[in-house]
C-alpha cells in the first residue's frame, strides 16, 4: 500500500512579498491620505486635492520601488558574496567544511555518528546548498528578490493611493476633509485585517494597530494644514 504524505504550507513562505505588499499599501493609504487631509485642512479646493493626490501617488510609488529595490538588492549582494565565499571554502577545504557541517547537526541534537552520515549524504547531494541553508541561513523561500519586491511595493503603494483618489472623486466637496480621513482609516483597518489573516496572526489586533497609526498621522497632517488657512 503506497504511503501518503502532504506538504505543509507555512506563513514564512509569504514573508517576502507580504512584507513588501503590506508596507506599500499601508504607506500608500497613510502618506497620500495624510497629504490630502493636510491640504484639505488648509482650505484647498477639490481640484487642488486631486492634483496633490495624483502627484503623491506617482512620486510615492516611484520612491517605494526605488527604496525597496536598493534595500533588497543589498541583501542579495550579501547573500551572493557569502555563497561565493562558501563555494571557495568547499573547493579548498572540503574536509574542514564537512566537519563544520557535522558539528552543526550535532549542536541541533543528532549524535555524532548520525550527524556524520547526514553531513556526508547532504554534501554528496549538494554541498553548497547544504551549507547555504544550515550554516549561513539562506533559504529558498526567503531569499532576496529585489525586482519582485520593488514591483510589489510600487503596485501596493499605487493601490493604497487609490483610496484617497476615489474618495476625492466620489465624495461631495463639503464632506471631503473628514470623509477622506474616515475612508482612509477604514481602509487601513481592512488592510491590517487582511495582512494579519495572511500572516496567520490575530486579525483584530492587526487592524487596530494599523488604524491607530493612521489616525495619528492624519490628525497631525490636518493640524499642520490648518496652520496655513
Amino acid at each position: 500500500m503506497p504511503h501518503s504524505y502532504h506538504l505543509e504550507k507555512h506563513y514564512l513562505e509569504r514573508a517576502g512579498w507580504l512584507r513588501a505588499a503590506v508596507l506599500g499599501a499601508n504607506d500608500g493609504i497613510i502618506s497620500v491620505t495624510s497629504l490630502v487631509v493636510g491640504m484639505a485642512a488648509s482650505g484647498a479646493s477639490s481640484h487642488i486635492l486631486l492634483v496633490t493626490c495624483v502627484a503623491g501617488l506617482i512620486s510615492g510609488a516611484a520612491s517605494m520601488a526605488a527604496g525597496e529595490y536598493i534595500s533588497v538588492k543589498s541583501q542579495e549582494d550579501i547573500e551572493k558574496a557569502d555563497l561565493a565565499r562558501e563555494a571557495r571554502e568547499l573547493q579548498q577545504h572540503p574536509e574542514h567544511e564537512l566537519q563544520e557541517l557535522t558539528q552543526i547537526y550535532i549542536r541541533r541534537g543528532l549524535d555524532r555518528h548520525l550527524a556524520e552520515q547526514v553531513a556526508q549524504q547532504l554534501t554528496e547531494h549538494n554541498a553548497l546548498h547544504a551549507h547555504a541553508r544550515d550554516e549561513i541561513g539562506i533559504l529558498e523561500q526567503t531569499a532576496a528578490r529585489p525586482l519582485s519586491a520593488a514591483f510589489a511595493s510600487a503596485l501596493a503603494f499605487s493601490v493604497g493611493s487609490l483610496v484617497p483618489l476615489l474618495s476625492i472623486l466620489i465624495l461631495p466637496e463639503v464632506y471631503l476633509s473628514k470623509g477622506i480621513m474616515w475612508v482612509g482609516v477604514l481602509s487601513l483597518g481592512m488592510l491590517g485585517a487582511i495582512a494579519s489573516y495572511a500572516g496567520g496572526v490575530n486579525v483584530y489586533k492587526g487592524a487596530v494597530r494599523i488604524m491607530l497609526w493612521g489616525i495619528i498621522a492624519m490628525l497631525f497632517s490636518a493640524w499642520i494644514g490648518s496652520l496655513f488657512q
